[in-house]
């Protein structure tokens, strides 16, 4: 399969643009993450919170993970896997395998819970030629460690 210098380019970009989401995450830099997300994005986390799925401002997400890591000591999150079908020149979906690991010192010693699943995303390139996630949706396979990390 051939690809061009152009595409080759994009698939970079998108890549990186979904990577700092994570890294950005586990440094809990919010503006930086926010930036990572278009103005409105329809979030699905329903797999581990069952619900609906919602669409939400990147504000809205960036104050839910702010809030619900605010206890713990550490989050490291790692992907990989990607798959990027891009959508003529402004579209993408990305697919992707990925771990979220969160770090809380407990009295049993039991540190660490573990998420495994995938994600898709569809992201949009905007007039200022960057790319920003649009569309964000976790499947979770399983939980693994100390689940309320109590």
């Amino acid at each position: 399969m051939h690809y061009s210098t152009e595409m080759l380019v994009k698939r970079q970009q998108i890549v990186d643009v979904v990577s700092q989401l994570f890294i950005q995450t586990d440094n809990r830099n919010w503006l930086m993450v926010e930036k990572c997300f278009a103005d409105d994005v329809e979030f699905d986390m329903t797999s581990l919170t069952g619900g609906e799925p919602e669409t939400l401002t990147p504000q809205e997400i960036t104050a839910r993970w702010e809030d619900g890591f605010s206890d713990l000591k550490a989050i490291h999150h790692q992907v990989g896997n990607f798959v990027v079908d891009l959508h003529g020149g402004d579209f993408a979906h990305v697919f992707c395998y990925g771990i979220a690991y969160h770090f809380k010192p407990v009295e049993s010693g039991r540190n660490t819970r573990a998420f495994v699943g995938s994600y898709e995303f569809d992201l949009e390139r905007g007039e200022d030629d960057l790319w920003r996630i649009s569309s964000f949706w976790f499947d979770c396979k399983f939980v693994d460690g100390n689940a309320d990390l109590t």
